[in-house]
């Protein structure tokens, strides 16, 4: 069974001597211009919370200062689009995908009522047999707390409740912050400003691994998205007028020699 240890133990330095960096984007492009497009597309409009309301616009993924903004803003503009606002978000599928590893990633949002951020993975090929997503970061309205998250086949499509996979952190998410996930293939660590905060293990239960307890041995892709809640639970209510607004200062993936 998976489960928490350690939560916001200190690591004083990760030791990275055995990792080299195979991506990365310092988002230094001109202001105003769009993501690196060797390395970035647009995320596609679904039907799920975070990407029912996905837009191409320039107005909601930019450069500006040398960082990604990630906005979800009242459509005002698309006058043949029904979504009543526009989101944007990005992501490497195509270009850039990686088995086992370390992501770090820079962010700094709000705590505005509504507001659902995230910088996450997800298989470069889906199989509806083996779902899984691995959330670097992700938070929740005016929450005031960053997640950290594992979701596999047992926890989305069987819908199983009987393992820890969500870790929470209290923290002023408006601040600078580098949240962090080392992925193995025997778990998956995560961090705040170099500090762990959980682990996540693979199972050495046959019975849960045939039920898809870890689905994370295969190549995943990066996503950046600012997203708005569904309005099911009451900080998660949007305010459809105000612009909501996520900065991504930089991305880096290193894996092991």
């Amino acid at each position: 069974m998976a489960y928490l240890e350690g939560r916001c133990q200190d690591v004083a330095k990760v030791d990275m001597t055995n990792y080299t960096l195979v991506f990365s984007d310092e988002f230094d492009q001109p202001d105003y211009s769009q993501p690196d497009s060797t390395k970035w597309s647009r995320c596609k409009r679904y039907n799920s919370g975070w990407n029912r309301w996905i837009s191409n616009s320039k107005d909601v993924a930019y450069i500006k200062n040398g960082k990604l903004i990630c906005k979800a803003i009242p459509n005002t503009a698309e006058k043949n689009d029904t979504a009543p606002m526009l989101t944007g978000a990005i992501e490497t599928i195509g270009k850039f995908s990686f088995q086992y590893g370390r992501v770090d990633v820079r962010i700094r949002t709000s705590h505005k009522r509504g507001n659902f951020p995230a910088a996450w993975m997800k298989p470069e090929v889906k199989d509806p047999d083996r779902y899984g997503e691995i959330d670097i970061f992700e938070s929740f309205g005016n929450l005031r707390a960053a997640q950290n998250a594992v979701h596999n086949h047992r926890t989305v499509e069987l819908k199983k409740r009987d393992e820890e996979n969500k870790f929470k952190t209290y923290l002023s998410l408006n601040k600078w912050h580098v949240y962090s996930a080392e992925w193995t293939p025997e778990k998956i660590t995560f961090f705040i400003d170099y500090k762990k905060v959980a682990d996540y293990y693979k199972s050495d239960d046959a019975k849960l691994l045939k039920e898809g307890q870890w689905t994370f041995d295969r190549p995943f892709f990066l996503i950046l998205n600012q997203s708005v809640g569904d309005g099911k639970l009451r900080n998660m209510i949007p305010d459809l007028e105000e612009t909501y607004e996520t900065e991504f200062d930089w991305i880096r993936v290193y894996q092991k020699r």
